[in-house]
């Protein structure tokens, strides 16, 4: 029997132990031994919970018992996370992890100490929830150059950008809504911000290419001011607007963005709703696969640990490598990236919109005292030059 332990009792913990529990038949069929949760710490007494059976709230116990193979950790946040997860793989105990800001901030590290105790540290539940997309770009991608990744990466803004598309309501009474349904914190800066789709970003283009990413470095814009006009713009076109978090390699050069994109029927991404989450590989060889399903929730994402759990377990005293150096990427700056952008003026004079922007596609009459339109490709940096040049932009979306 191999026995294991969890880390935190709270909506991924307890779904964990749930996901051990109630298939535990199939569990035992595909691993070939029984797999047991010995231990669960928190602080809290849950009482009349079936988990107070195994409920300790001393984390020592857990370190000290030999038996104990495997730890989930789904405390989140970065300490004691780092702490209790150091000190589990220096006991040689392998670590499942759903914590995407230990991952970014400690992956490398805490890989090589996994290496060195001849155990492993894995964390496919800490990118797109129950959407398998490490596994795949660990081992099935291995063999390609990875050339893009294009991800909607946040469930809580596709699903606002979602209900603002289909309903035609504002930005803030969909949060509202969101809220009351227990898709958006209360605080809902990491989602509406883009920072969580952020730090998802910087852990795959890290494994991707085999060095650190520090979410720190790319450039990131939320949804906060998107409108309704915006979406009637891109109505008119036949398209949507999505929040991306993106990584591209160009010749020797990386860039990475998180920010609202213009998006044509023709992306796959094009036809993702609601809550759930998509990530759209693009490599040189294989070319496009894409991995769509829900990217948060309670069992979606336990299931994800459960998984990397039975990968840890076949493996007992063997480490699974993952290719992520310390070495920093460089990530060039936003400048020098090229595409489209649509942009809303205050202006309708379209001679003076391409003595300015150059050949545009010109989108009349959608709002008062304005117009929009896309322009051909361009560097960031020339747009932005540009932009100042025309002085009267009311905002900027990138098109896809």
């Amino acid at each position: 029997m191999i026995k294991a332990a969890i880390l935190g009792y709270g909506t991924v913990g307890s779904g964990v132990y749930e996901v051990i529990k109630k298939n535990k038949d199939i569990i035992t069929g595909r691993l070939g031994d029984a797999l047991q949760v010995k231990y669960v710490l928190d602080l809290r007494p849950f009482e009349g919970d079936p988990v107070q059976e195994v409920l300790v709230h001393d984390v020592d116990i857990i370190m000290n018992d030999p038996e104990v193979a495997i730890v989930c950790e789904t405390m989140g946040g970065e300490h004691p996370a780092y702490e209790f997860t150091r000190r589990a793989l220096e006991c040689g105990k392998s670590v499942c992890t759903s914590n995407k800001e230990l991952v970014e901030k400690h992956g490398p590290e805490l890989i090589q100490i996994a290496k060195e105790h001849k155990c492993s540290y894995l964390f496919e539940a800490s990118v797109g929830g129950g959407i398998p997309i490490i596994r795949p770009l660990r081992t099935s991608l291995a063999q390609e150059e990875v050339l893009s990744i294009t991800g909607i990466l946040n469930g809580t803004t596709n699903y606002i950008l979602t209900k603002m598309e289909t309903e035609g309501l504002a930005f803030e009474s969909v949060l509202a809504r969101a809220q009351e349904k227990g898709y958006a914190e209360k605080n809902p800066d990491a989602d509406i911000l883009g920072f969580d789709a952020c730090r998802k970003i910087a852990i795959l283009t890290s494994l991707a290419y085999g060095k650190k990413v520090d979410f720190e470095d790319i450039s990131t814009e939320g949804i906060t001011a998107i409108t309704d006009v915006d979406f009637a713009y891109a109505k008119k076109m036949g398209a949507t607007i999505k929040l991306f978090a993106k990584s591209v390699k160009k010749g020797d050069k990386y860039y990475a963005l998180v920010a609202p994109f213009i998006v044509k029927p023709e992306n796959p991404l094009y036809a993702v709703k609601g809550v759930f989450n998509a990530i759209l590989v693009n490599c040189n060889m294989g070319g496009e696969t894409m991995y769509y399903g829900k990217g948060a929730g309670k069992l979606a994402t336990a299931s994800a640990v459960v998984a990397d759990v039975l990968d840890c377990a076949r493996h007992i005293g063997k480490h699974l490598d993952i290719r992520w150096e310390d070495e920093k990427l460089a990530i060039s700056p936003i400048d020098g990236a090229v595409r489209k952008f649509f942009v809303r003026v205050s202006s309708t004079d379209e001679a003076q919109i391409q003595d300015v922007f150059g050949a545009v596609e010109m989108f009349a009459g959608v709002a008062d005292g304005e117009c929009g339109f896309v322009t051909e490709e361009m560097t960031e940096a020339e747009y932005r030059d540009k932009a100042a040049k025309f002085g009267s932009v009311l905002s900027m979306i990138r098109v896809d």
